[in-house]
């Protein structure tokens, strides 16, 4: 059989190529074989200036306009065919030498040389040599050498073509003239023509008289072959018509066959331009016969033990040839299929291995990789048959263009192992992953058997052949992508070929082909919170607002509020600081691994990797730490790592990786290397879009006295210092303080001015700045038990960690890069973030267990003055202030008077192992109103009591009055929030002025509890301030009016001077200045104690009634006197007290703001305790009044009754 056969083949000419003369130079060989392989066609138009009819030519029908001849060179030539009388095409018609001059300057020892090869070629009919280059003298003696050698002088390209072409048409012309001589000759002499299949016997046998009959139709079929090889089909069919019936009238059934065929030849070349179904039904239909009449002369010359089957199958190949496309796939296969059948009949190996090779291409054609794929390995079988290097790498070969088929293809012959974009349809936006199609294209488990079988092969055939390049590659696929099938053992016998290959390689040689360790992204670790990098906002004056981190996560704690796009993730490096990227690696395999080096793989030449060596056990994985330093300005891309390991370098990428385990989570692939090692399940990482920027200025921070916590009971205050130090190459010029995190509230200042004073911070620059912070409470959410106990035996609550407040420097240097000539000229340089927690720990202190308010009476006796004021119209009185703080608030006196007390109850716990004392504070204010009256202000005086002791596990209370905080005046202003508040509350109508109105009396509530203050010191030096805030809260929300408000109307009794009777408007001053008696020197009270009376005797007395609104009020006051039973002394039959003047419905009118009194006087009867009341009817209400009352009608009165004032009696002598 012969390789890459067609129908057209029985039209072509074939010659002979043979170098001659010295060794011509491979790259000149190359070159004059390329040059004459462009003239594989000669029209018959062009030769006819070297034709010359010397008789009549055969070729009737020639056609001298369309036809041509058709060459086919063989390069090295070729064997001599048993079967050329049979097919003149497989004759060799002519030789063509190629001769380099410079490498021969004997032109006469080429010639002989030319002259001995010409001779293995009998049936040559036209032998030329071409000489290439020749010297001048070569060209001088050119004229005496023999005609066959033509030199090509030195000249262009595009000249010696030309040459060329002109010598082809004169070879062309020379076989034309050539095979008219023997058409003719054959034609009337005739010629005995032969094939294996005739018998080799005597003239006088059975066999020659049988060939003399066939002869005729044999030279009929030989002309029409001759015919096609002049390029006049029309005269070829006609002979091979005339051969078609004799050989059937003669039963020649095998040149029956081979006339037929040549005369599809001669219709296919007559028609080589037209293409139509009928044209392709008459190839087909003749094409079946031929096959059919080869198979016939098979089984009946069979017993001559000489097979024709080969002809069989070329015609079976010629038509598939000629049917191979897609609409005729399943007869073209049929074809294919049949004639590898036929192989089992074929004797010579070199038959089959054509036969395959032939089916394989033809496959490959009509787009059926796999069955191609199929029968190459069947061709590299046969050559792996051969012991020998060559064949060996004839193996290799074919096994490596095999592999694409089998997907185990090596990375240096594939540059894209995936689809394009295009033809999946869409683009991939996920960071290089691949789409499932090309998953289920590139992995597939129904095949491992074949693909490791083929990688076998192809390794075995590189060990054979002496490529230990080649040899690694093979092993480190099979190793790579089976290693799930491969037993132990088998797993270090492929370990070891790869040790052996490596030995036999350079050292640092690089393969394409990774094979151990797998390698995957594990993620690509943000910049510290020291070393954060934000973008600058040149626009704003706060160019830090707006940024985002520079990593790849989608949400971090200072970028609230930034929406960022996890599709378009950012990662900034900066010059000349190291960065790293986490990396896994997986040995699946059953031995140990050594990894000598692996660093990451960047292309950009801007970053410099450092290598580390790994061992992995096996059946194992490791998560590793890869690092460089980035050394210019631009982009980086880390496609994967570099590895060297079994002595090789190669590239693993994280892509393929990706993909390996994408086709393991859908089946596609036998196992994940990961998950079998005992690796978690990986998270989706990407690779982010790195970019490098010039050098940034670097802060470090730590705390003075070591970076430990600062361990802070529960409201304890304290300054934490912090050193700050730029340890970058550029200084720091700008820069700003924020506090983030949790229990922000805890930061009391910050020295913001001590850091803006430092810039701009030179390179090795140092600041200090302190920060004033005061402990949070704990709460159950954001505290944990100790595992260590306190002393008393029990777990102590401290916080959490995290739940310390951080704070977040912002800083920068330059807004201009130094190297911003080399860059782009409108980049601003980003800045950074440095991110300082202050770890804070939090024990749980003094707690606060509950707060509650308490009301109480205590009855004023009555006196010769009523109790000092606490507002006047100078606001805080000299009196009060020259009184012991310390007393003011605890010891009450009651002769100075004190009625409708209201005290603020705090109860505190201390569960620590430390002894607290507890100062209860309480700030008044001094500022004056508008009115003259005090309200409250910043610039207060506290009143406080004395310190209390708390021992840990004791509790303690402390009382507060709360009359201190009461308003002198009663304004309708306080009383529109009140109505807000209960409308409010009662008709839960939400609108704007109620919420302003719910937020004033809040703010009254906070203003009020600021001034009440909670502070303790321990004996650890350390102080702190007590939260009451949300208790105490809670205690006044329903009470708060009636503590800050006064009543419309207060009333207060004293002695009077003897013969007083009259009504008097006074002063507040006046009403509390006498300290004196009542009655002058030598008066029946002398004798008596302070505060009571004489029994029998008329004792005066003054009730004081106050206007504490800002409208004059008009009254029915009346007074009224009980003994300790309760019952009216004063009035019916048992009545022990008797009085003069007017004691009920006296009508009065008091001015605003002002006091006015009522004399009277009281003649007791009996000695004993005796209270005296008075109240008043206001007829006339306001809305006030009636607010204040919590009154709706209009016509309803108003009453008012003063606390009790307590009369001691005591009888006479």
């Amino acid at each position: 059989m012969e390789p890459d056969v067609s129908i057209e083949t029985g039209s072509m000419i074939r010659i002979a190529v043979l170098p001659v003369g010295g060794s011509i130079p491979h790259p000149r060989l190359r070159s004059y074989v390329e040059m004459l392989g462009r003239h594989t066609r000669i029209d018959l138009s062009s030769i006819s200036s070297f034709y010359s009819e010397h008789q009549k030519s055969p070729f009737t029908h020639q056609p001298w306009e369309t036809g041509s001849l058709r060459f086919k060179f063989m390069l090295g030539g070729a064997p001599p065919s048993a079967w050329e009388d049979f097919q003149s095409c497989r004759k060799i018609l002519a030789v063509i030498g190629l001769c380099h001059c410079p490498a021969s300057p004997d032109l006469d020892l080429v010639a002989d040389q030319f002259a001995t090869a010409c001779k293995a070629y009998t049936s040559a009919l036209a032998k030329r040599c071409f000489a290439f280059f020749p010297t001048d003298s070569q060209l001088e003696e050119g004229d005496n050498k023999r005609e066959n050698i033509l030199l090509f002088p030195p000249s262009d390209q595009k000249t010696q073509e030309f040459h060329m072409l002109t010598m082809m048409q004169d070879l062309a012309a020379s076989l034309l003239m050539e095979f008219e001589k023997w058409v003719l000759r054959a034609e009337s002499a005739g010629t005995i023509l032969k094939t294996p299949l005739d018998s080799q016997s005597s003239l006088g046998s059975e066999e020659f008289i049988k060939a003399k009959k066939r002869r005729l139709a044999r030279a009929q079929k030989t002309i029409g072959d001759y015919c096609m090889l002049a390029g006049s089909p029309i005269d070829a069919n006609a002979h091979y018509s005339t051969a078609i019936e004799l050989a059937r009238l003669t039963g020649d059934i095998f040149w029956h066959a081979g006339a037929m065929e040549g005369s599809v030849c001669a219709l296919l070349v007559d028609r080589m331009d037209h293409k139509d179904p009928l044209l392709e039904e008459e190839v087909k239909y003749r094409y079946y016969n031929v096959i059919q009449l080869y198979r016939r002369s098979y089984l009946q010359d069979n017993a001559q033990r000489v097979s024709t089957v080969s002809f069989e199958l070329e015609a079976a190949l010629k038509l598939a040839r000629y049917l191979c496309r897609r609409e005729l796939a399943k007869e073209v296969v049929d074809l294919l299929m049949s004639a590898a059948d036929g192989a089992k009949s074929l004797i010579d190996a070199s038959d089959r291995l054509i036969l395959y090779v032939e089916i394989a291409r033809l496959f490959g054609t009509l787009g059926y990789q796999r069955k191609a794929a199929f029968f190459s390995r069947q061709v590299a079988q046969l050559y792996l048959q051969q012991d020998n290097a060559c064949a060996a790498m004839s193996a290799m070969q074919v096994l490596t263009m095999t592999s694409n088929a089998y997907h185990v293809q090596s990375r240096r012959n594939s540059q894209k192992m995936c689809p394009s974009p295009q033809e999946l349809g869409a683009s991939h936006a996920d960071g290089g992953k691949m789409h499932p199609l090309s998953i289920v294209s590139l992995f597939e488990s129904q095949w491992s058997t074949i693909q490791m079988v083929v990688l076998r092969e192809i390794l075995m055939s590189s060990v054979r052949a002496g490529d230990p390049l080649a040899a690694w590659s093979a092993a480190a696929r099979l190793l790579r992508s089976f290693y799930p099938l491969i037993t132990p053992a088998g797993q270090s016998g492929l370990a070891s070929s790869l040790a052996n290959s490596a030995e036999r390689l350079p050292s640092g040689t690089r393969c394409a082909d990774p094979a151990l360790p797998f390698i995957r992204l594990h993620s690509f670790p943000l910049h510290s919170s020291q070393t954060d990098i934000i973008k600058r906002n040149p626009q704003k004056k706060e160019w830090w607002t707006g940024s985002a981190p520079s990593g790849p996560f989608i949400y971090t704690p200072f970028s609230k509020g930034v929406i960022s796009d996890c599709n378009k993730q950012e990662l900034t490096w900066i010059v000349g600081e190291p960065v790293q990227v986490l990396v896994e690696l997986a040995n699946p395999c059953s031995f140990d691994l050594m990894v000598e080096s692996i660093y990451l793989s960047v292309h950009s030449g801007n970053f410099d990797a450092f290598p580390v060596s790994v061992s992995l056990p096996p059946n194992t994985s490791k998560v590793i730490l890869l690092s460089g330093i980035p050394t210019k300005v631009g982009a980086v891309s880390i496609p994967g790592c570099i590895v060297h390991c079994f002595g090789v370098i190669t590239e693993h990428l994280f892509r393929d990786v990706d993909n390996l385990l994408l086709g393991a989570s859908q089946g596609l692939v036998l196992s994940d290397p990961f998950r079998c090692c005992g690796s978690t399940k990986p998270k989706n990482v990407s690779t982010p879009n790195i970019s490098v920027v010039s050098p940034l200025p670097l802060l470090v921070s730590h705390v003075v006295g070591g970076n430990g916590s600062t361990i802070l009971y529960e409201g304890e205050i304290r300054d934490i210092w912090t050193s700050l130090t730029n340890a970058g190459t550029v200084p720091i010029e700008q820069a700003h303080i924020a506090l983030s995190g949790k229990n922000q509230d805890s930061v009391i200042s910050i020295a913001h001015d001590v850091l803006l004073s430092s810039l701009p911070l030179k390179p090795g620059g140092e600041v200090t700045i302190p920060v004033t912070v005061k402990a949070w409470q704990l709460s159950l959410t954001d505290s944990e038990f100790d595992a260590s106990k306190s002393s008393s035996g029990s777990a102590r609550r401290i916080s959490k960690e995290g739940s310390s407040p951080l704070l977040v420097i912002y800083y920068a240097g330059p807004w201009t890069s130094p190297d911003e000539s080399n860059g782009s000229g409108n980049s601003v340089p980003p800045g950074r973030r440095l991110v300082v927690p202050l770890n804070v720990c939090v024990l749980r202190g003094l707690r606060f267990v509950r707060a509650r308010l308490l009301s109480m009476e205590f009855p004023a006796r009555v006196s010769e003055a009523l109790p000092k004021q606490i507002y006047g119209e100078n606001g805080i009185t000299e009196e009060l202030k020259s009184v012991n703080q310390n007393d003011s608030l605890v010891k009450i006196d009651p002769h100075r008077g004190s009625w409708g007390l209201r005290l603020l109850e705090l109860e505190l716990s201390n569960p620590t192992d430390v002894v607290f004392e507890v100062n209860v504070s309480m700030q008044l204010d001094s500022q004056q109103s508008e009115h003259g009256t005090a309200n409250f202000s910043n610039e207060d005086t506290d009143f406080g009591y004395r310190k209390t002791r708390i021992d840990r596990d004791y509790s303690a209370r402390v009382l507060i009055p709360m009359e201190h905080f009461k308003l002198p005046v009663l304004d309708a202003s306080f009383f529109s929030k009140d109505a807000q508040i209960n409308n409010l509350l009662g008709n839960k109508v939400s609108s704007t002025a109620e919420r302003n109105a719910k937020a004033e009396l809040n703010a009254s509530i906070n203003n009020l509890i600021s001034k009440i203050k909670v502070k303790w010191h321990s004996g650890r030096n350390s102080s702190g301030e007590l939260n009451i805030k949300d208790a105490t809260q809670a205690a006044l929300q329903a009470s708060i009016m009636d503590i800050l408000l006064p009543d419309p109307l207060t009333f207060g009794f004293r002695f009077g001077e003897n013969g007083t009777a009259s009504e008097n408007t006074v002063s507040p001053e006046e009403s509390s200045i006498s300290d004196n008696p009542p009655g002058q020197p030598g008066s029946r009270n002398v004798g008596r104690a302070k505060g009571s009376v004489l029994a029998h005797e008329m004792t005066h007395m003054e009730v004081i009634i106050r206007n504490n609104t800002k409208e004059r009020i008009k009254m029915s006051l009346n007074v009224s006197c009980r003994d300790v039973a309760g019952e009216n002394c004063i009035e019916g039959n048992k009545a022990t007290v008797l009085w003069a003047g007017t004691l009920s419905d006296i009508s009065m009118e008091a001015p605003s703001l002002q006091d006015i009194t009522h004399s009277f006087a009281l003649y007791f009867l009996v000695p004993g305790e005796y209270t005296l009341l008075a109240a008043a009817v206001i007829n006339d209400t306001t809305d006030v009044l009636r607010a204040r009352a919590k009154s709706d009608s209009s016509d309803e009165p108003i009453f008012c009754r003063g606390s009790p004032f307590h009369v001691h009696v005591v009888g006479t002598a």
